[in-house]
């Protein structure tokens, strides 16, 4: 498993709240497939309207977001993370939501990009 990767998927989900941050770890070419999201998603102008038009929480503390069964492949310059993406809820009576998730990462002079995301949401809960 490549250390490096893992370790940018666990980083990525450390910056949630911070758009910046978590956008650093997406080649701003990015293509994604979100369960929320009708159709492909292409750069990151398209992902930021889907997050604005979600429903922001209000006075809620954030969920606890941590991939889990982290599985990783690199052939050289090319990666693959899949892992089951969980939200927890643990000041909330409310159930965790699970995603599978596919990230396809490019290696490139600043490191490792996200240059596909596929998560869709799922009731297995690991």
């Amino acid at each position: 498993m490549s250390d490096t990767i893992a370790a940018h998927i666990r980083q990525l989900y450390r910056c949630l709240g911070d758009r910046d941050g978590f956008d650093a770890h997406l080649d701003r070419a990015v293509t994604i497939w979100e369960s929320d999201a009708d159709r492909l998603l292409v750069g990151l102008a398209e992902l930021d309207a889907l997050r604005d038009g979600r429903q922001p929480a209000t006075g809620e503390a954030p969920p606890r977001v941590a991939p889990e069964q982290l599985r990783v492949d690199d052939w050289g310059d090319t990666g693959l993370a899949r892992y089951l993406l969980r939200a927890s809820y643990p000041d909330r009576d409310r159930p965790d939501e699970c995603f599978r998730v596919s990230d396809v990462l490019r290696r490139g002079a600043g490191g490792w990009v996200i240059v596909h995301h596929h998560a869709e949401a799922t009731t297995h809960q690991g």
